[in-house]
């Protein structure tokens, strides 16, 4: 009886200690686009690691994580206000669609039917048109648990909404676990066959933007990728990455191959393994500061995309030194024009089904 009491004490002591550092979620007015109210949310695991998002375009703004010596830097790009974000800008921190990357000629035909979309990139179209769903304000909703906090946001696309087919209902549910992890599970429907391809746009720089990425460290698990062509349209092909420098299969600085490849990185990776199935996509290390950037998905695909043309506008609202090298972005999607290449793998939704993705973004040490 004795020890079962002094068990039950140790409980209630290590309960009251550790209650305070629950997850949690702050939401704070953030202003307005056409009359409909903009948010930031703050959420914060029980270690401390914070992820500021908006209702704006989905949008990541700051993601807070350790170094080795335990200091809490933001291992993203981000803008300071929304007036930032209502500019022009890369698509820091958004969600991109209906399709994420590049069609070819704006144009693609489904079930027949031919669909001219918005040439927004020379005479192709690209992340789902001028006013992409990363210009849009979503719904939302929060909860919190022990174990993760949660933003859920929604959004829906109306037919023919940038020349796509369909009233397309979108949720996107960011969860911040105690495990260091941003997860992302993305769940659609529609009610007419239209074509979904969805990712998160974030630059990724793990030294907190003290320096650009050239000295971090990638490994990419992949072996093949989708060469391109004119405007970065793929040529239809699946080819191996042996023997080129887009090969990234083992620990790679970032440098070796930026000094050889004039644009950086802006390559589709075929991902090792069964699509639908969570797998290790990515990993990006910081040696300097000895954060470590692991990236599951269940997707096919993943953009690797080295920002080298992130231009001196946004100097001023990122607050860093230098434009170029900035940031890493490791955008999972199915592959690029896959509407117009019926070897890739589908990006077809129809009535009755829902479309699915989970991507992980995990946070540690090395």
């Amino acid at each position: 009886m004795r020890n079962y009491v002094i068990i039950s004490l140790i409980i209630i002591i290590l309960t009251s200690c550790t209650s305070g550092n629950k997850p949690a979620v702050n939401m704070e007015s953030w202003g307005s686009v056409d009359s409909e109210p903009v948010y930031l949310y703050t959420l914060t695991n029980s270690n401390g690691v914070t992820v500021k998002i908006t209702n704006y375009g989905c949008t990541v703004v700051e993601f807070l994580v350790p170094d080795r010596n335990g200091l809490m830097e933001n291992i993203v790009l981000g803008m300071g206000s929304l007036d930032d974000y209502l500019g022009r800008h890369p698509c820091f921190g958004c969600i991109v669609g209906r399709c994420v990357n590049r069609i070819s000629g704006a144009k693609f035909t489904l079930d027949g039917v031919e669909y001219t979309l918005v040439a927004n990139s020379g005479k192709n179209h690209i992340h789902g048109g001028n006013e992409n769903f990363s210009r849009k304000v979503w719904d939302a909703t929060t909860s919190v648990s022990r174990q993760s906090v949660t933003l859920s946001l929604m959004y829906v696309s109306a037919d023919m909404e940038e020349g796509y087919p369909g009233a397309l209902a979108v949720q996107m549910d960011y969860v911040l676990n105690n495990d260091n992890e941003l997860q992302l599970h993305y769940t659609a429907t529609t009610d007419k066959p239209t074509v979904l391809n969805l990712t998160n746009h974030s630059y990724f720089n793990l030294s907190g933007g003290r320096e650009d990425i050239r000295g971090h460290q990638v490994k990419v698990y992949a072996d093949k990728y989708t060469p391109t062509g004119e405007g970065l349209i793929p040529t239809g092909e699946i080819a191996t990455v042996e023997g080129t420098p887009y090969d990234l299969r083992q620990w790679t600085t970032l440098d070796d191959r930026l000094s050889v490849l004039s644009n950086g990185f802006d390559n589709n990776y075929c991902v090792n393994g069964t699509p639908g199935q969570a797998v290790m996509a990515a990993e990006m290390y910081d040696p300097k500061s000895g954060r470590l950037l692991q990236v599951q998905t269940t997707e096919p695909g993943m953009q690797f995309y080295t920002a080298v043309r992130l231009s001196e506008r946004n100097k001023s609202q990122l607050g860093y030194a230098s434009a170029s090298y900035m940031g890493a972005c490791f955008e999972t999607q199915h592959y690029p024009d896959s509407p117009n290449n019926p070897n890739f793998p589908t990006t077809v939704l129809r009535p009755g089904e829902t479309y699915t993705q989970v991507t992980t973004y995990r946070a540690g040490i090395k």
